[in-house]
């Protein structure tokens, strides 16, 4: 009994850690950007008439040691202009997540630029 017990459990567990687990961050690459002006506005309007916006970024982008290119992605709500940004990239060019970072979590290499 006491062994199904600690199965349930550690069971349990796992799945809980499995399902906070954020996979399109896990094993991408890392860029980061300073947040400029809005590129484009895409507007899909929905099956309900809604419209929903995508607001398109293109904008240099940093390795962590300091190489620029060139990179697209999009949000879905106009990003505050001047923040830094963490972008998770896969295959060189798909951002799949971002997230806000303070100056100090970006590498000197790049804010010196």
């Amino acid at each position: 009994m006491k062994k199904w017990i600690g199965i349930a459990i550690v069971s349990i567990v796992l799945i809980g850690g499995l399902t906070q687990v954020d996979w399109n961050r896990i094993g991408k690459d890392t860029l980061f950007v300073k947040v400029e002006a809005v590129s484009d506005v895409e507007e899909t309007t929905l099956e309900n008439g809604d419209v929903m916006k995508r607001y398109v970024y293109t904008q240099p982008a940093f390795t962590s040691d300091g190489k620029a290119r060139e990179i697209t992605f999009t949000a879905a709500k106009k990003l505050r202009e001047g923040a830094y940004l963490r972008l998770y990239v896969k295959d060189g060019d798909t951002v799949t997540s971002y997230e806000e970072v303070s100056r100090s979590d970006v590498p000197q290499s790049i804010t010196e630029k």
